[in-house]
């Protein structure tokens, strides 16, 4: 009877509709992503979406994940960004415990390459509710995309060095607007006794981030000033790595080193249904460029000329410094005696570069003062984390270079310069 058909027909219906609401973000070790079938994966939340793409310059197809619900398709990862699909037949699946990427003719262009011994449950792949794609079984995740970042870091990724792993996780721009592969400019951490983060291109350095303070990075200043954002910057025997996250979720914000060489954060704004640019980095590109002003001098975009020496030195070359040529920097006027010297203190500083810095946390500005002057090679000190009116003590040997000072009372910190006590007028 009618009834009866109908009943099974909207219990059939539910059923399906149930599969495609929770099952619409796995992929099964007996299923499938292909080119020609058009089906993606999306996360819980209708986020993001995985599948393949094209971009428009070019027949090359790529795995990709972006953002399903923003209007201009913003890719956040690719897979294969150096291994493009020639030609529009490409099929994802799950081979012997592995995600592969097999092209037109059954060759694997891109693979989790995990060697690993027979899992006993199976192995499926699924797109998170925060974007990203992980491979697991019944004992937790084997692999995951969070790992391998393309140019973006999304909220709860980190960007940095895992010590159990080794893995030093970086961004790499794209090649151009129009192309995901491998291009010029990479933000990665250096993992020294107080680490920081570059954006380089091959051997030129182009920003510094500055130490983290306990509050923000010295260098990006402006990446604190927006209340639904939480940042977490993890120093301890497991890893070294920076992560933020959002208040509210309702909102899209994304770090991203872009082809053009600039370290960027944007957020979506869907009134205007565009990608809004908080901060990019080098920003007033004078004082933001790397060693813009050579050792022992500090950029101030207020002053003309910008490079100026500290107090108690002058410029080694003056004749060059009169021309705008900065590299040479600054020499002391009066020499350190190692006895009786002291500081000068410059406020809203930027700290300098930290290749020869050395960091205690365990003492506080005093006795990090003590210790600068019982070591005749310091040349200065600063608080380690500005917290809590300052803890912890960086000593500076050597240089001080990439230096700048900041307008703002907020930005910067203070920083103690060793002189001689002629100069410490």
């Amino acid at each position: 009877d009618n009834s009866y058909t109908l009943s099974f027909l909207f219990v059939f219906f539910v059923l399906i509709l149930f599969r495609l609401a929770f099952s619409i973000n796995t992929l099964s070790s007996t299923e499938s992503l292909t080119i020609s079938s058009n089906r993606t994966l999306v996360s819980p939340g209708n986020v993001f979406e995985l599948g393949f793409f094209k971009t428009t310059s070019n027949s090359r197809w790529y795995l990709g994940i972006w953002y399903k619900k923003v209007s201009t398709r913003t890719y956040v990862w690719v897979a294969n960004r150096d291994n493009p699909l020639s030609n529009s037949i490409g099929t994802l699946k799950i081979s012997d415990n592995n995600l592969v990427l097999l092209d037109h003719s059954n060759k694997s262009v891109w693979s989790t390459n995990l060697t690993r011994g027979n899992e006993r449950s199976p192995v499926v792949a699924e797109l998170l509710a925060n974007g990203n794609f992980v491979m697991r079984d019944s004992s937790g995740f084997l692999w995951q995309s969070f790992d391998y970042p393309t140019d973006t870091l999304l909220p709860e990724m980190k960007l940095g060095y895992d010590h159990k792993t080794g893995q030093n996780r970086f961004l790499l721009s794209w090649r151009s607007s129009d192309d995901p592969s491998s291009g010029d400019y990479l933000y990665k951490l250096e993992t020294r006794r107080f680490p920081e983060f570059y954006l380089s291109s091959g051997v030129f350095r182009l920003h510094r981030s500055g130490p983290w303070n306990g509050i923000r990075f010295s260098g990006i200043p402006d990446d604190q000033k927006l209340s639904y954002l939480a940042y977490n910057f993890t120093e301890n025997s497991e890893e070294v790595a920076y992560t933020f996250r959002m208040i509210n979720n309702s909102i899209y914000s994304r770090l991203t080193v872009s082809f053009s060489g600039y370290f960027e954060r944007q957020t979506w704004n869907p009134s205007l249904g565009m990608w809004n640019m908080f901060w990019s980095f080098p920003l007033d590109s004078q004082c933001d460029g790397y060693r813009m002003c050579g050792p022992y001098a500090y950029c101030d975009a207020n002053t003309s000329p910008i490079c100026n020496c500290i107090q108690g030195f002058n410029p080694l070359d003056a004749e060059q410094w009169d021309l705008r040529s900065w590299s040479g920097g600054c020499i002391r006027r009066t020499q350190l005696s190692c006895n009786g010297d002291g500081f000068t203190r410059m406020r809203n500083m930027k700290l300098p570069e930290t290749t020869m810095a050395i960091v205690d946390r365990s003492i506080g500005e005093k006795e990090c003062q003590k210790r600068c002057l019982s070591d005749c090679n310091c040349t200065a000190f600063a608080n380690a984390d500005i917290r809590n009116g300052g803890t912890g003590c960086v000593i500076w040997a050597g240089e001080l270079i990439d230096m700048r000072n900041y307008v703002a009372a907020t930005d910067g910190q203070d920083l103690y310069v060793r002189l001689a006590a002629a100069d410490l007028v």
